[in-house]
């Protein structure tokens, strides 16, 4: 799944190019204010947002206040200006990185995927995590947090230790009388309709955030058992 990327440029010629160069790797969106771009920015999630400096309206020193009361996207700033003061300014209000116009455009892409890194890695320091194909799948299990292409998955405390139980032993077959004994105890339930239950229910909302995911699979007969990136 492609990573999404917001260019604020009130100039399209720049715009386009940025896409140009973005494109194959990204998923690109555009805005060409400062308004449409918080719009934008308070109503989706973005992996990254370029930036330029002078925009009419809301200029993106102000954009970037703004940004950084609510999130921490990583923040490429684009501007013709490269005076160093300008740039330690930037720095300070919460921008993660500079591009000077005009720039190459094998700069611009490993700048990008830098800081994508690098937000990836800070989010997930300290924390145990697995992660499934381009972090498609992410599981945070010191926090207990499932997040489904960026967008945090709502589960039940059993359903998320089902979904943990299965994904930490991909392509594992897991009966559904050892899914009863290790997720609930067996002492506690022995029907094993509410296996199925948690599954389908986990299936449903998996499917919510991204309709053709669907890592858990039924071995008929037997049980259920996760294969990482598989779509139907």
């Amino acid at each position: 799944m492609k990573k999404k990327v917001l260019i604020v440029d009130d100039e399209w010629n720049m715009r386009n190019l940025l896409k140009i160069y973005l494109k194959d790797e990204f998923h690109v969106i555009e805005a060409d204010d400062g308004g449409t771009a918080l719009s934008l920015i308070y109503a989706e999630h973005f992996d990254l947002i370029i930036l330029d400096i002078m925009l009419p309206y809301i200029d993106g020193w102000k954009i970037c206040k703004e940004i950084r009361k609510e999130k921490n996207t990583p923040i490429l700033m684009l501007t013709a200006r490269n005076e160093l003061k300008d740039k330690v300014y930037g720095l300070g209000i919460g921008a993660d990185d500079y591009l000077g116009k005009p720039f190459e455009p094998d700069e611009l892409v490993a700048r990008v995927k830098s800081l994508l890194r690098r937000s990836f890695m800070n989010e997930n320091y300290l924390e145990n995590v697995l992660v499934f194909g381009e972090q498609l799948l992410i599981i945070k299990t010191d926090s207990r947090i499932v997040f489904v292409k960026g967008e945090k998955l709502d589960l039940t405390p059993k359903e998320y230790d089902v979904l943990y139980l299965l994904a930490k032993q991909p392509h594992r077959l897991f009966t559904r009388d050892v899914l009863l004994d290790v997720v609930w105890g067996l002492k506690d339930i022995k029907d094993v309709r509410t296996v199925d239950t948690h599954i389908k229910n986990i299936r449903i909302k998996l499917k919510q955030k991204m309709p053709t995911y669907n890592p858990i699979k039924t071995v008929w007969g037997l049980g259920y058992r996760f294969d990482p990136v598989d779509e139907e």
